[in-house]
């Protein structure tokens, strides 16, 4: 087999539409395009949404929902994470500064993901339910 002799089977691709090449092709004069108008024209079509000038729908309709701002800066730890830190107790600002979390965190809350290898006393730290008996098994604590 050589690359100039391959060719895709009979009738899979149907031929191109010709447009605008006489009316004996079935798409002569307009080229299938219509009589006038701006979609008849090169060029003309508009951005989506665009309803020819009514107010459209993604403005009609009213604005829902907002951002909440009291978990916006809320980090989340993994368990394995905190065998890095040398620290005793644990707090935020001992997270910041083994930067394992950004300086904007000001809640923090450990999930059960890894493991912990060392026992880590928790201060103003919250932790999910398993990921609080992990830590109790390994011999820490967390305090509020």
């Amino acid at each position: 087999m050589r690359l100039n002799t391959i060719k895709s089977a009979a009738n899979s691709r149907p031929a191109a539409k010709r447009v605008g090449r006489g009316s004996g092709s079935g798409l002569g004069k307009t080229a299938g395009r219509g009589v006038k108008g701006q979609k008849s024209r090169s060029g003309g079509f508009n951005k989506s949404g665009f309803e020819g000038g009514q107010m459209p729908l993604q403005r009609r309709l009213p604005k829902r929902g907002f951002t909440a701002r009291v978990n916006r800066n809320a980090v989340e730890l993994r368990l394995n994470e905190l065998n890095g830190i040398d620290a005793d107790p644990v707090d935020i600002k001992a997270l910041i500064a083994a930067r394992i979390i950004p300086g904007s965190a000001d809640k923090v809350k450990v999930m059960l993901s890894g493991e912990v290898t060392k026992a880590v006393n928790l201060k103003g730290i919250s932790a999910t339910k398993g990921a609080r008996a992990a830590i109790e098994k390994a011999g820490g604590s967390l305090s509020e």
